[in-house]
């Protein structure tokens, strides 16, 4: 239902926010639900079942509500896109939500060492604790693209509790600048598997922000290992967290930290890898490439996973326009669109066959089917070609 009327001389335009306060409760539920999982865990007698709450929840439960509600078509109007730009309740939202991921983290950690549950056990619950909390990279996401001061130490505290400080520097300066081309490291290629794709995803990220931020040093003459390299700062927060959870719990907490953070890095490249999957900006000269435009993201409007990741999946509009915040994204009609929200899609790359089943015939229909308009996984070339080939 549309949350916006237009006077009747049609001179001004009234809006509304509908999910105004479903962007905290969404935040809030997602990175609470492991205080969730933990309480039913008790009620039920310390029953194992209990520790597939957190992946069931995830990777089954959000995908079906996502079809049942279907998807949200309300556009904020062009003329209070600046209005709900400048909200400064939106971003107190974000701001609100980077403690509750530290006490939902914090409170597993005590969890995992303390309830003496086996092994499998431990790993089933980290496996949806450490892909959720990657949520915390979508806080750090927003916060991280705005140029206020507070706005950027936020985005380092959250991305203090997942060990990625260095997402800021490669995803505004390196991902945003190559995005869609076979120079990003984070866009994934037609044919290749998600895990191919993390293999080069992760380190790529981690040595372009490095490049990066060492090249910004030099030019202003200050040294790399110092208090002045914005990476090693939210690298000290994450140190700092893990020596005062070493020193609550003892060594034996260090392996689940170790664990939670790499799952987390991964939830990070399974989003990368469905939101510019085998889509590309043309290149125009060498080493050129055409403007990046809404059609080179895949986007998404479910309802519910766009309110729980804060409207991340209109991501088309984000790179279009990298400063718009959350509140104000917009859709457009035509976009490459994903087959279900994020959570859904996410299921569906963890199983390299069902995805390219999906998807291979998607990002043909975007391409027109003309091969040569694809980012396309090399080793793959031969297989795609003899399946999209177009008859001479």
């Amino acid at each position: 239902m549309s949350s916006f009327v237009e006077n009747p001389d049609a001179t001004a335009v009234y809006y509304k926010d509908t999910k105004r306060w479903l962007w905290l409760i969404g935040g809030m539920w997602t990175l609470g639900m492991p205080f969730l999982a933990a309480l039913v865990y008790f009620l039920t007698d310390k029953a194992l079942w209990t520790v597939f709450i957190l992946p069931v929840h995830l990777f089954l439960l959000i995908p079906i509500l996502d079809a049942v509600i279907g998807e949200d078509n309300d556009n904020p109007p062009e003329e209070w896109v600046e209005a709900l730009s400048e909200d400064p309740f939106y971003r107190r939202v974000v701001y609100a939500l980077i403690p509750v991921g530290y006490a939902s983290f914090i409170a597993a950690m005590w969890f995992l060492v303390t309830q003496g549950l086996p092994l499998w056990a431990n790993l089933v619950i980290l496996l949806g604790l450490g892909i959720q909390n990657g949520t915390m990279i979508t806080l750090a996401h927003e916060l991280g693209h705005k140029t206020g001061k507070t706005d950027r130490l936020m985005a380092k505290i959250a991305l203090g509790a997942v060990g990625y400080g260095h997402f800021t520097v490669e995803h505004n300066l390196g991902h945003h600048k190559y995005v869609s081309t076979p120079k990003d490291c984070s866009s994934a290629k037609m044919g290749e598997s998600v895990y191919h794709f993390a293999t080069r995803d992760i380190p790529g990220a981690l040595r372009g922000a490095w490049a990066i931020e060492m090249s910004r040093l030099r030019r202003r003459g200050l040294p790399i290992f110092s208090h002045h390299n914005e990476i090693l700062q939210s690298y000290a927060i994450t140190l700092g967290v893990t020596l005062g959870l070493w020193a609550w719990l003892g060594a034996e907490v260090l392996p689940w930290i170790v664990i939670h953070h790499g799952l987390a890095w991964f939830a990070l490249s399974l989003v990368n890898y469905i939101e510019h999957y085998g889509l590309a900006r043309q290149e125009i000269a060498p080493g050129r490439y055409e403007p990046t435009q809404p059609h080179h993201s895949w986007n998404t409007n479910h309802m519910l996973s766009n309110v729980l990741q804060i409207h991340l999946q209109r991501h088309s509009d984000h790179h279009t326009h990298p400063m718009r915040p959350y509140q104000a994204l917009r859709s457009y009609a035509h976009l490459p669109r994903l087959p279900s929200g994020y959570p859904g899609c996410l299921a569906l790359a963890a199983i390299p066959p069902l995805w390219g089943k999906v998807m291979d015939k998607k990002v043909m229909e975007w391409a027109q089917g003309d091969l040569k308009k694809v980012n396309i996984f090399e080793p793959a070339r031969p297989r795609l070609e003899k399946k999209w080939a177009s008859p001479a």
